[in-house]
């Protein structure tokens, strides 16, 4: 018997996930509902203590896709000055 490695859980499933254990949902009603076992549901819970994270946000000092991109290009175009060139740049 091949179980494999399902599906984690998208950002839409874990909001859904936490309203229903807000409203006092138990973790096998909540695991039916998902189609997985409530041990799934468990491990998603038990690590915060029951209350719900907060919402994850990017770190402002974390570059933009678009500064990732000038990056990747710039490295392409001149691989032996590129950081001299984003050195250079103006800052956000």
């Amino acid at each position: 018997m091949d179980q494999g490695f399902g599906r984690g859980f998208t950002t839409a499933e874990k909001t859904e996930l936490w309203d229903r254990w807000q409203r006092g949902e138990s973790l096998k009603a909540i695991g039916r509902a998902f189609g997985k076992p409530s041990s799934s549901i468990y491990f998603q819970v038990s690590p915060y203590g029951g209350i719900r994270p907060a919402p994850r946000r990017r770190s402002r000092l974390a570059l933009t896709l678009s500064e990732r991109e000038e990056i990747s290009r710039g490295i392409a175009v001149r691989p032996d000055r590129w950081l001299g060139c984003w050195a250079a740049r103006p800052r956000r």
